[in-house]
């Protein structure tokens, strides 16, 4: 067990005092939650995605429609990694706190599944899933569990059984709308709620950032863990810049066993 500051310790908490008193709580989760699970965030200096690569060059719609090639080599490392990810401690102790009753929804911009790996029943997706895939042409959908296993041991460029055109995975590229469905419900669960937790996200990509902004407008209480900080800081009740996967289970434990 990492030993906490006595105000770390006091912030963890009154952390779990506002869940204990919550009626109807809701996460918003971020990149920096499943970086503990070996997969990287994008805007770390030195190792997140976008530090070595373009993203509007290898991650947008356009150069997945023009040169499918190029992005499927870059994403086939990150494809590698979410893979073979497991749930860490943070996803675990969100799960937790779902299954007791304490959360009512998870609003996620990550695309890896560690939520629904973790046991966490609703997930808002925001920015897509690696569950599926979809055929440009034909639009016939695919589980994605074989046909990415193959492609991340073999480079080979998924196409669909149907027609034969190349399979996109079922994630948000540049220059792509979030999934409305989605964003309705993101909308939705911010503005019934009467807490929500910020948990490893920047809070830089618009219009999920907003979300927030939203629960805020409505009286709602606001805690953010993340290791930097983030622009609604200063308007949170608690704002915590440690280890998700150290400080999530340590509130889980507090907000359960007291």
């Amino acid at each position: 067990m990492i030993p906490l500051s006595p105000q770390t310790q006091t912030s963890i908490d009154f952390a779990a005092d506002l869940f204990r008193q919550s009626k109807h709580a809701v996460v918003l989760t971020g990149a920096g939650l499943s970086t503990p699970s070996g997969i990287p965030d994008f805007r770390s200096t030195g190792t997140g995605l976008w530090s070595s690569d373009e993203p509007m060059e290898v991650a947008s719609l356009n150069t997945f429609r023009t040169a499918p090639e190029k992005f499927f080599h870059w994403f086939r490392p990150l494809a590698d990694q979410i893979f073979n990810a497991q749930p860490n401690a943070a996803h675990c102790a969100l799960a937790r706190l779902e299954n007791a009753g304490r959360l009512a929804a998870i609003i996620t911009q990550n695309i890896d599944t560690l939520h629904q790996k973790a046991g966490s029943k609703t997930v808002i997706e925001m920015h897509g899933t690696m569950q599926t895939l979809t055929c440009t042409q034909c639009y016939h959908q695919v589980d994605a569990q074989v046909r990415l296993a193959s492609f991340v041991e073999k480079g080979e460029i998924p196409h669909c059984p149907k027609c034969g055109q190349v399979l996109k995975p079922d994630v948000i590229l540049f220059g792509e709308q979030l999934p409305q469905a989605a964003w309705y419900k993101a909308q939705q669960a911010a503005r019934q709620c009467d807490l929500m937790l910020v948990a490893g996200s920047s809070l830089e990509v618009l219009p999920v950032a907003g979300l927030p902004m939203q629960a805020l407008d409505r009286g709602a209480h606001l805690i953010i863990i993340n290791n930097t900080p983030t622009y609604l800081n200063v308007r949170a009740d608690i704002s915590i810049l440690e280890d998700v996967a150290v400080i999530l289970p340590a509130i889980m434990e507090k907000v359960l066993n007291g």
